[in-house]
């Protein structure tokens, strides 16, 4: 069957959890997305078949019956480990994680790496089973585990909202099983080196620092190199009059935000003084910012993901924000260190967002710039910090006055601090509809709301300053 078109039941197990379905099975590279979908979803392009699309979603905020921790690691997780058992055993086999144990309102199951011979459940490289043992522990509650199997939060989530424990050094033990069960519960390969190719349509490496300009190069190369890389540069979208008038209205605009008005993020620099270093709601403090996420050149960038992106459809308060790079931030939330944004959670609802970053001023390695991990929204890999011998290429994106990079919400990317001039840049973007109804379950509005707002106040009050940590494993 073609897995484009290929719809299926997800697998049962125990009716405790549905995973989603694997269409190519055994597996083909990180780049094949296997996962349940609607009539009308995309798995790869139609014109470069083989090339994952950026809507990589195989869930929906339906009812579910909340997870039970016993009947989850004595059954519903084996079974899990065993379907996917050759997906999971060559990237634990790779990243060899030491044993860790979770500790769920009490009652502790260790997970551990099998390398020898028979290989742990399945030949998956696992096994599971009751106690004590790992080098560290992981404390749940029930919810919270409700919540890492059904992927409305991540391990890192949790720990940047400060909801477990500080694990210092060995919270890569944590990071490392999450891949674990990424893998086991939504079907995708854990990363290795040399499973997510970059090359074009006609094989030949991709061209990673390719800048491209709106009316002369064709949508689709644009579209091609965005779900083959993971970001894309245009030059010159706007012009440097435009962006000028911007920067004037950041200036008049910043004596309006206040510290700890729920509405701007603020940081330190080594002299003690607080700089506002981001503006929410910029759209309602300039008429040019207005004026520019209602023109066709933005407006027009969502057609680049060829999914259906809709324009501030999940965070309407919030459509753009405005951004000041000061030189010397030693505390606070300024630049952002290596993370994906669905690193949080909820990347198998939502994933993938195209985010939008409008250089008012340009950016370099002095000024300060984005760097993206090409190909990474390809690849299961740690979403929160950058994960040890990935082989995948650090990618800076320098830009001019008006240029214009974008980056899939899948995609490992980071914000290069200004060391001699401070930087200018503003950030909006564009997000997917809810999958349908699928005739086979309903949407629970409430449910998606109520988790949509815990992810969105995640966003806002996490420490996200600790995603830029060197993390040991």
């Amino acid at each position: 069957n073609n897995a484009a078109t290929d719809i299926r039941p997800p697998i049962r197990l125990n009716y405790l959890i549905e995973l989603p379905f694997v269409a190519r099975f055994p597996p083909e590279p990180v780049g094949a997305v296997c996962a349940v979908r609607g009539p009308d979803a995309s798995i790869s392009s139609a014109r470069y078949p083989g090339v994952v699309s950026v809507d990589l979603r195989t869930r929906r905020d339906e009812p579910r019956p909340t997870v039970d921790p016993d009947l989850f690691f004595a059954r519903a997780l084996p079974d899990a480990l065993a379907a996917r058992a050759e997906l999971i055993r060559p990237g634990v086999d790779w990243i060899r994680p030491k044993p860790l144990t979770i500790d769920v309102a009490g009652m502790q199951w260790t997970l551990e790496h099998v390398p020898d011979a028979p290989h742990g459940i399945s030949g998956s490289g696992v096994t599971v089973r009751r106690g004590p043992g790992g080098r560290t522990t992981l404390a749940l509650t029930v919810a919270q585990l409700d919540d890492i199997v059904h992927d409305q939060q991540s391990v890192m989530g949790l720990w940047a909202g400060g909801s477990v424990g500080d694990l210092g050094p060995t919270l890569g033990d944590a990071l490392n099983w999450w891949l674990v069960l990424r893998a086991a519960l939504d079907g995708v390969a854990i990363y290795t080196p040399g499973s997510v190719p970059l090359h074009d349509g006609d094989g030949r490496p991709l061209d990673l620092q390719r800048t491209f300009r709106v009316g002369h190069d064709d949508p689709a190369d644009m579209h091609d190199f965005l779900e083959r890389a993971g970001f894309l540069h245009i030059a010159g979208l706007f012009t440097a009059r435009e962006m000028a008038v911007v920067s004037a209205d950041m200036d008049a605009a910043a004596p309006r935000y206040s510290n700890g008005d729920g509405r701007s993020w603020w940081a330190r620099t080594a002299d003690g003084q607080d700089h506002l270093v981001r503006m929410q709601g910029f759209d309602r403090e300039s008429d040019a910012v207005a004026d520019l996420i209602d023109d066709r050149r933005f407006l027009d960038l969502a057609d680049l993901g060829h999914a259906g992106h809709r324009f501030a459809r999940k965070r309407a308060d919030n459509r753009i924000e405005a951004l000041f790079k000061p030189i010397g931030i030693v505390e606070g939330i300024s630049d952002i260190g290596w993370h994906k944004d669905c690193g949080l959670g909820r990347h198998s609802y939502d994933c993938c967002g195209i985010t939008v970053g409008i250089s008012v001023t340009g950016g370099g390695p002095t000024s300060g710039q984005l760097h993206a991990l090409a190909g990474s929204h390809r690849a299961l890999v740690w979403s929160g910090s950058l994960q040890p011998r990935v082989d995948l290429e650090d990618v800076p994106l320098a830009t001019e006055t008006g240029d214009v990079t974008i980056h899939l919400s899948c995609t490992m990317h980071m914000a290069q601090p200004p060391v001699d001039y401070p930087r200018r840049v503003m950030y909006s973007g564009f997000s997917l509809p809810p999958l349908e109804h699928d005739g086979t379950a309903t949407i629970d509005a409430d449910e998606r709301a109520a988790a949509l707002a815990r992810s969105g106040a995640l966003r806002e009050q996490a420490p996200l300053t600790a995603l830029a940590r060197h993390v040991k494993s």
